[in-house]
């Protein structure tokens, strides 16, 4: 069944990471079948205590990967991570380069230490003038001009998803598939970093590539140009919203025959697709007329009919309601370590017709795995707190 579809299978992957970028890299990695070791100092990770809008971020990508201490501030902590190493096949993770290099695990002598490691460093900048900035997902929204292209005009917005930590944690894991890929032929590792920055230009390439072909910046998206004739939000006639599109010259006809709008298709004024979008000033209210005449149930059902791009707008609390996403692997279940139950999507892919998961998906409390892991190592008890934190905790 392809819920084993695990090809890491038998990989150890260390991952010593916080906040979202570097997690959801072991998150897609633990998916495929990835030994996740998540390394968190003593108290734990301080995305764990999050709220708000923060409340979301460790359970959601953190599933499925066991959870050490290690106090990398004592020596016993930094011998017990340098032991584990040696015993991993890849290496995530996203502290400040000094401070990496301080505790002796730069990834130039982590590559002479152990030549097979895979280092994926989720960064916020790859290597130039801002390599040791600090770097957060809307700070880089803002410098990219992805922020600009959201709001309205001087307004910048940052988008409402923290997508660039998780696209660049994919892009991570990406590159570790390719890492590992090579290292079957060659037997060596790589230093692998991933640039939170570099990420957000590819969000924002589309209108990179747009003003240097034509000399000329695009608009902001809520004012942008339209290249379709009808692209937009409407009411229906129980006061929901509705978002429409109709973007080639069949759509536009078929949507015209489903609402009533025969006429316009007989107007000399929108004979060709750039008469129709030229003539938006004016069409769209008509559109807007016909479709507030309709519930949005009905006209979902016409739209739905007619092959017609349409979506209601919704919240991410409806997600929770919705048909397809409560379709049989939609939602996974996973549990946090004082038994409360989440339920989140899994990987946007299918492997033979069915989604694939980890052999769990719990998230594990702070040091569940510290004792088996270490002691697989060969630590004695007494090392293992000591390498663990367990006795400053005692003590402090």
């Amino acid at each position: 069944m392809s819920n084993d579809f695990r090809p890491l299978q038998g990989i150890r992957v260390v991952e010593m990471t916080h906040m979202i970028m570097g997690p959801s890299c072991g998150q897609v990695l633990a998916y495929l079948g990835a030994e996740v070791i998540k390394v968190e100092p003593p108290a734990g990770d301080k995305t764990r205590h999050l709220t708000g809008m923060g409340r979301g971020f460790f359970p959601s990508f953190n599933r499925g990967k066991r959870s050490i201490t290690l106090d990398l501030k004592a020596e016993a902590g930094t011998i017990a991570l340098d032991r584990l190493l040696a015993t991993a096949d890849v290496f995530v993770e996203n502290f400040r380069d000094q401070s990496l290099d301080k505790m002796g695990f730069a990834p130039s002598e982590l590559r002479n230490k152990h030549p097979k490691l895979i280092i994926t460093s989720c960064k916020g900048f790859l290597r130039g003038p801002y390599q040791d900035r600090t770097a957060m997902d809307e700070v880089v929204q803002m410098m990219t001009g992805m922020a600009y292209m959201t709001g309205p005009t001087g307004r910048p917005l940052r988008i409402g998803s923290s997508a660039n930590d998780i696209m660049g944690g994919v892009f991570g894991a990406l590159a570790v598939l390719g890492a590992l890929m090579e290292r079957q032929q060659s037997g060596q590792g790589r230093a692998l970093r991933i640039g939170l920055f570099e990420n957000c230009l590819m969000l924002v390439m589309q209108h990179m590539v747009q003003f240097d072909l034509d000399g000329r910046e695009p608009a902001p998206m809520p004012e942008r140009e339209f290249s379709w004739p009808v692209y937009d939000i409407f009411d229906t006639l129980d006061q929901r919203q509705i978002f429409v599109g109709a973007v080639t010259e069949g759509h536009w006809q078929i949507l015209c025959n489903a609402i009533g709008l025969e006429h316009l298709l007989e107007d000399s004024r929108l004979q060709t697709k750039m008469s129709q979008i030229e003539a938006r000033h004016w069409t769209i209210p008509i559109f807007a007329e016909a479709i507030k005449k309709r519930d949005f149930t009905e006209l979902a059902e016409i739209l739905e009919a007619s092959g017609i791009p349409f979506s209601p707008i919704n919240r991410p609390a409806d997600m929770y309601r919705d048909p397809h996403v409560l379709r049989p692997g939609g939602l996974q279940h996973s549990m946090l370590s004082g038994g409360q139950v989440f339920r989140a999507p899994g990987l946007p892919i299918e492997v033979d017709g069915d989604s694939p998961r980890p052999a769990s998906l719990d998230v594990a409390d702070v040091g569940h795995d510290t004792e088996n892991v270490l002691s697989e190592l060969g630590l004695s008890p007494s090392e293992v707190q000591a390498a663990s934190g367990a006795v400053n905790r005692r003590t402090a």
